[in-house]
């Protein structure tokens, strides 16, 4: 199942809070070029394309060939930001976001702030928005899945496809590009937040499915910025719908929970 994206008012964020995928790209042919002769200077026999590129990145003498790579957030397999580090000390972790051996099931986590539409020569004419970033982790769905505390009145046979498939269903949403209060308060709750996995399972026991995700402003901001995300379970058999909400608060760059998740009721 695929879930429309998040309809509400809440306006585009100075930060970002992405999932996506990280792929180094040659923002010039000489940069394409030099990469050519520090491969031929490398040990790469027998490796991949990409085992040869996270080889010749991770040798410390070619530090100077991994400024000069531009990295690109995809989304959905759309190009969205190209990534820059707030410290030069974390291109290290740019580096490392390079895998050798690239999986379906790979995620990126960007934690940043929003900049200007980058200049086209910067990365070989890609004119999509800076994100100079202040966090970067990365993981496989299936170890993500894998690592979500399980209720003990749910069976992990029951547990997995259920927390597999909201998060799929929440990664997947059209449009997420992590930039408007909505998209990093859904991808912050998809990450940090496990009970909404909890209540999903114990909705499909239940013979319910999950028919809508949508995203508010709290009555309760005042001088934060506090939104309500909001989960839409319908009985397969009755057609009543039930619904739990999680405030979090996104005044800032990193997002945090305000109130646990409860029903909610339409005003």
């Amino acid at each position: 199942m695929q879930l429309n994206p998040p309809s509400n008012n809440i306006t585009t964020s100075a930060y970002v809070y992405a999932l996506g995928r990280i792929e180094p790209r040659f923002p010039s042919l000489s940069v394409e070029k030099e990469y050519a002769q520090a491969t031929g200077r490398a040990e790469t026999a027998g490796l991949t394309d990409r085992q040869a590129l996270q080889t010749v990145l991770s040798r410390p003498e070619n530090r100077y060939f991994a400024r000069q790579l531009c990295y690109v957030l995809t989304i959905e397999g759309l190009d969205t930001y190209i990534l820059q580090p707030g410290d030069p000390v974390d291109l290290q972790v740019l580096i490392e976001s390079v895998r050798p051996t690239p999986q379906p099931g790979d995620v990126d986590v960007v934690v940043g702030r929003r900049g200007p539409i980058a200049p086209p020569e910067l990365c070989n004419g890609l004119m999509v928005p800076i994100v100079i970033f202040d966090q970067i982790y990365s993981f496989d769905r299936e170890s993500f899945i894998k690592s979500i505390p399980r209720p003990e009145k749910i069976s992990a046979k029951d547990f997995g496809p259920a927390a597999q498939e909201l998060f799929d269903s929440i990664i997947q949403m059209a449009d997420n590009a992590g930039a408007t209060d909505a998209d990093r308060a859904v991808n912050y709750v998809a990450l940090r937040y496990p009970a909404i996995y909890a209540r999903a399972a114990e909705e499909f026991a239940a013979n319910s499915s999950l028919t809508g995700l949508e995203v508010r402003p709290s009555p309760l901001s005042a001088t934060r910025k506090i939104v309500e995300v909001i989960f839409s379970y319908t009985n397969r058999e009755t057609d009543v719908t039930e619904k739990f909400f999680v405030r979090v608060d996104v005044t800032e760059e990193f997002p945090f929970l305000h109130t646990k998740l409860s029903p909610y009721y339409d005003r």
